[in-house]
């Protein structure tokens, strides 16, 4: 007996790991809640295209499982280091990312797991929290679809494509009518002004 209760705390305690939550302590009686505090290393990129959470990050929980009639509310924050590429300028950056999380997971005999589509809510699966699906969907809604290395980032020069924000204030070019660019053409190649008026003599 002993050696099997060892077998099943070591089962336990290897499912209660990363985003995954065990609520076998927590048992069903409502009102009933424990916290947590768990940092996880992020299996993969989390988040969008142009912006998420690396993979091999580290993604601090802290939260609060409460026992409720229907199943586990979770609530609490999540906050993991950000990182991205510009829109406007193309140029990589890094942020912070911090949100807070709100979600029921049904037990699997309730009214609630009865009654909704499998998409609606997430569910408790053999007394285990799945968190990982929650903070995907979580941090691909608080992020932008086009980030921004800063609120004012000025883009790229539309005619060379170098940074503005580093070309300085007297960056420019000089846009020639086209029915001129022949004669600017004949101007660039000419040796100079007395060599172009001896050459017509």
């Amino acid at each position: 007996m002993p050696a099997e209760s060892g077998s099943g705390s070591r089962r336990r305690q290897q499912a209660d790991a990363g985003f995954a939550l065990d609520t076998r302590s927590l048992g069903r009686k409502p009102g009933t809640m424990k916290t947590l505090q768990r940092s996880v290393t992020a299996p993969e990129k989390i988040g969008l295209d142009l912006i998420g959470i690396p993979a091999g990050s580290q993604v601090e929980l802290d939260l609060t499982l409460q026992s409720v009639s229907e199943g586990v509310l979770v609530t609490g924050s999540v906050s993991a280091p950000l990182a991205g590429e510009c829109s406007r300028c193309l140029e990589s950056f890094t942020d912070e990312l911090e949100l807070q999380v709100t979600e029921l997971f049904a037990y699997p005999d309730s009214v609630t797991e009865q009654t909704t589509e499998e998409d609606e809510i997430h569910r408790l699966v053999d007394d285990m929290i799945d968190l990982e699906p929650v903070l995907v969907d979580a941090v691909g809604l608080e992020l932008p679809l086009r980030p921004l290395c800063e609120p004012d980032c000025p883009g790229l020069c539309a005619e060379c494509g170098v940074r503005m924000a580093i070309a300085g204030p007297d960056h420019g070019h000089e846009i020639l009518d086209p029915r001129w660019a022949g004669l600017a053409k004949f101007t660039a190649e000419s040796p100079g002004t007395g060599g172009t008026a001896a050459e017509l003599n």
